[in-house]
């Protein structure tokens, strides 16, 4: 097959990730951590979003994007994940860091609350990648997900998505309803025998 040649920049952000886990025992974050934060957080200064903007974190997991959203100086945020015990130490890290603002809800994003709505940002790394994934009726849970999204999100709000699982193609066609893409973020790029590919895709949506 030739060899595995991984760029510097990802093998750097993985031996990171590898220094994370083994500080902190946290594999849920090992494909997503810091890297993809700085992404996401980078895009959201260079866009002016404003600092107030309501940002939902969809399967917050740990709640560390919220943690470096409220330093880059964003006021609302909210996480929500469908497991209380990652709320549980997203609450921990947040009492931590000293980050009282921060809301956590346990929420199944494929059927939230009523007042989970009017958000103006929406950020899910791994989620809809753990759904599509989901043995028990994949599509139905995919296009359950769209719809969720579009309830909670704005008219014109951002959806920024953080895959490991779809190409920008498929999921320009999982969001075909609704959304439209605004633009690919750059991510790291890997070489196997001798194709280049995406590891990792992030992409930016806005609402219609």
């Amino acid at each position: 097959f030739g060899n595995l040649v991984l760029s510097s920049s990802w093998d750097t952000a993985y031996e990171r990730e590898l220094q994370n886990f083994q500080d902190i025992g946290d594999a849920g974050e090992i494909w997503f951590g810091e890297e993809s934060m700085v992404r996401i957080i980078r895009w959201m200064e260079k866009q002016n979003v404003p600092l107030d903007s309501s940002v939902l974190d969809i399967g917050t997991g740990n709640g560390v994007l919220l943690i470096e959203l409220a330093k880059s100086g964003y006021t609302d945020l909210t996480g929500i994940d469908y497991s209380p015990s990652a709320i549980q130490l997203s609450e921990k890290v947040r009492e931590k860091e000293g980050m009282p603002s921060i809301k956590l809800k346990v929420e199944d994003f494929l059927a939230p609350s009523a007042e989970l709505s009017g958000f103006e940002i929406c950020i899910d790394k791994g989620t809809f990648d753990a759904i599509s994934l989901n043995p028990d009726n994949a599509v139905g849970k995919r296009k359950q997900y769209v719809k969720s999204l579009c309830s909670v999100l704005k008219p014109e709000g951002f959806f920024l998505i953080t895959s490991c699982n779809w190409t920008k193609e498929e999921l320009l066609d999982e969001f075909r309803e609704g959304f439209e893409i605004l633009e690919e973020l750059p991510t790291p790029k890997f070489c196997f025998g001798g194709r280049i590919g995406n590891s990792v895709t992030a992409l930016v949506f806005q609402r219609k």
